[in-house]
């Protein structure tokens, strides 16, 4: 069997109705998994369950709607997925938020909340409502989407980047608590990624100019160059790796 191989395999993915979310489901699809396509509208959701479906045959994807800010619609989301196909195998936290453009001296009591909550606490409570059962089978893996804004600052991102910071904390730390399970826990650090959530950094030429202008590739990213990560991470390929940060950048943090 291919070390890639995740046929069997149930993935929850937030964030999945575009860009890099999109990009994971559509991958671990191809390489045989079963995946909840799951973000806060209904449409966007059901339109890229449809479309896999027709790619990778009827019931390979199913849609799930869920707002991250919402502990009862992740709880519902990790129940309904269990009772639809059975279990949960892999989770990968990709939703996130970053409501303020600017210094940190002018960001809102409220946005900075927002920002916390939507890019750790929420990842916490999803982790946790899956993790139980990947306990008692003595299997399962746990991607988080963080960023490479979590390893340097920013004048215009950094509470963004203060959330991203906290994620790869809380991977090691619950890595060190369920190792012994053998359920695993990482991060994919992304650099700067053609997507909407993105666009204001890549979408004028001389702010993408100057963004790709110290990376050796000297180029942006595609959210499909994540996706291959997330194959690795959630794999046997991957089956030896906890608690890390797995950059994937164009090597511009280098």
């Amino acid at each position: 069997m291919s070390l890639f191989n995740l046929t069997g395999k149930v993935a929850i993915i937030t964030g999945s109705s575009r860009g890099i979310g999109r990009a994971i489901a559509e991958r671990m699809a191809e390489h045989g998994a079963k995946v909840v396509i799951s973000s806060r509208k209904p449409e966007p959701c059901a339109e890229v369950a449809a479309a896999i479906n027709k790619a990778r045959g009827a019931g390979t994807a199913i849609s799930i709607p869920a707002n991250i800010s919402s502990k009862d619609e992740l709880k519902h989301l990790v129940d309904e997925t269990t009772r639809q196909l059975g279990k949960v195998d892999i989770v990968v936290c990709n939703a996130a938020s970053n409501p303020y453009y600017g210094p940190m001296a002018g960001i809102e009591d409220d946005q900075f909340r927002k920002i916390l909550e939507n890019n750790v606490i929420a990842n916490h409570w999803l982790i946790n409502f899956a993790v139980p059962q990947m306990i008692e089978r003595k299997d399962g893996a746990v991607i988080i989407v963080s960023s490479i804004g979590g390893l340097r600052g920013s004048p215009v991102i950094g509470a963004y980047n203060v959330s991203k910071a906290a994620d790869f904390q809380l991977a090691r730390n619950l890595a060190v608590e369920y190792g012994p399970h053998n359920v695993r826990v990482n991060c994919i650090a992304p650099g700067l990624i053609k997507t909407d959530f993105a666009k204001a950094l890549w979408e004028n030429p001389d702010t993408l100019k100057r963004a790709t202008s110290g990376s050796p590739l000297r180029r942006i990213g595609e959210p499909d160059e994540i996706a291959g990560a997330a194959v690795f991470l959630a794999s046997a390929a991957g089956s030896f790796m906890t608690g890390q940060a797995l950059v994937v950048d164009g090597g511009a943090t280098i």
